[in-house]
């Protein structure tokens, strides 16, 4: 059974690359998420759909919060709001709880929102798939790989190791929200 969530962080090229990295994903779509009221202007993001069976959203919600700034509230979160953009009240009120209960796990405050999804802008075709169809640019090397060594180094079981295995012989560990 496929589910969806919106997931906003960093740059959408980064979080596009986590997820697709994952076991259990079988789609994500890159572009920009607008939710209601205050936050109605759209933010970089993508929807990751997802197979429950393989993959639960308690797993997607703490491999995003380990893989960009949760805790950090820089001049940028306009651009990139640190958020979960939810497509029901049921899934919302379950993101609210996941992500309530990794709190203990962080030295800082999580800022990570939890939105109800409105509206979606996909990227342009040349940007998506960035980091698969680009692995050796400078920005890949030094933004994405980092993260992508988290899913390795901290989410194995879930890390599709056939995308990531040319990045298994770096030994480099890097935590990004503790």
């Amino acid at each position: 059974m496929s589910n969806k969530i919106a997931l906003g962080g960093g740059c959408h090229w980064c979080t596009e690359a986590v997820f697709q990295s994952l076991i259990g994903v079988s789609k994500v779509e890159q572009g920009f998420v607008a939710s209601t009221g205050d936050n109605n202007t759209f933010s970089e993001a993508v929807i990751v759909h997802f197979n429950a069976e393989d993959i639960s959203l308690k797993t997607l919600i703490e491999i995003h919060l380990y893989t960009h700034k949760s805790t950090s509230n820089h001049s940028m979160r306009t651009k990139y709001r640190s958020a979960v953009y939810t497509f029901s009240n049921t899934q919302k009120n379950e993101v609210d709880d996941i992500i309530s209960a990794f709190q203990n796990e962080f030295e800082n405050k999580l800022i990570t929102k939890t939105f109800p999804f409105n509206n979606f802008k996909v990227s342009s075709e040349q940007i998506q798939n960035y980091y698969y169809n680009n692995p050796e640019k400078p920005f890949c090397e030094t933004f994405i790989n980092p993260k992508l060594k988290v899913l390795l180094n901290q989410f194995s079981n879930y890390a599709n190791q056939n995308k990531l295995k040319h990045l298994k012989n770096e030994q480099h560990q890097t935590e990004y929200s503790k």
